[in-house]
């Protein structure tokens, strides 16, 4: 991933929090000579190794994991994004001298793949990755909920995914290059438009109070 220098993301605890407010990742590997792509959630086992553990599933059905075991893959997750629209700099009434661009941020992450058919490692991490969604609701759902049978037949349909993280990078492209007043432009009306998650990221990275 291209990442100039004002929008790199290096802080691990920032790039560990997008992935689990985002935790849909698009898996990317190849085999064959062909690129295979499946979105998944993943659940971060953030303290299982020095940048981290992602575990997932995939449909057993799903013949990409077939070439995954002990092959390396590239793993994307998508935060907030946004389009800018040149209109919202105050350079424009300056000197005309600006074009659309998008907001956005994303971490990349890099690992080797181990695939798991295990029942119960899958069981675990079925169960954590339920926490993760369940367990800030008022009234969570457990996977102990559904019927020991069912969950049983269902665990059969799968496939764990392990990746222990051994590269990850993070850009955070909210505006960090254009002068101040086009940053405090840009948060105000993206905060008009109800995109609140990006207005903030670019009062945070922008320093705009």
């Amino acid at each position: 991933m291209y990442i100039p220098p004002a929008f790199n993301e290096e802080r691990l605890d920032v790039q560990h929090a997008l992935i689990r407010a985002h935790p849909l990742g698009l898996l990317i590997s190849s085999a064959d000579d062909e690129l295979l792509a499946s979105p998944l959630p993943f659940h971060l086992a953030a303290g299982t190794s020095p940048l981290g553990t992602l575990q997932g599933h995939l449909a057993r059905g799903n013949t990409h994991w077939t070439s995954l075991d002990g092959r390396d893959a590239l793993v994307v997750f998508q935060g907030v994004e946004s389009y800018i629209s040149p209109s919202w700099y105050e350079s424009k009434r300056e000197h005309g001298k600006v074009v659309p661009t998008w907001n956005y941020a994303m971490v990349q992450v890099r690992g080797r793949v181990r695939v798991i058919d295990d029942p119960e490692w899958i069981r675990g991490q079925i169960g954590r990755l339920t926490n993760d969604h369940e367990g800030p609701r008022t009234d969570p759902w457990h996977v102990t909920d559904a019927p020991a049978t069912f969950v049983d037949a269902q665990i059969k349909g799968i496939v764990g995914l392990e990746i222990t993280i051994r590269h990850i990078e993070g850009k955070w492209k909210v505006s960090q290059n254009r002068p101040p007043a086009d940053r405090a432009a840009v948060a105000a009306r993206l905060e008009r438009e109800g995109k609140s998650g990006m207005s903030s990221l670019v009062k945070r990275y922008g320093a705009i109070d």
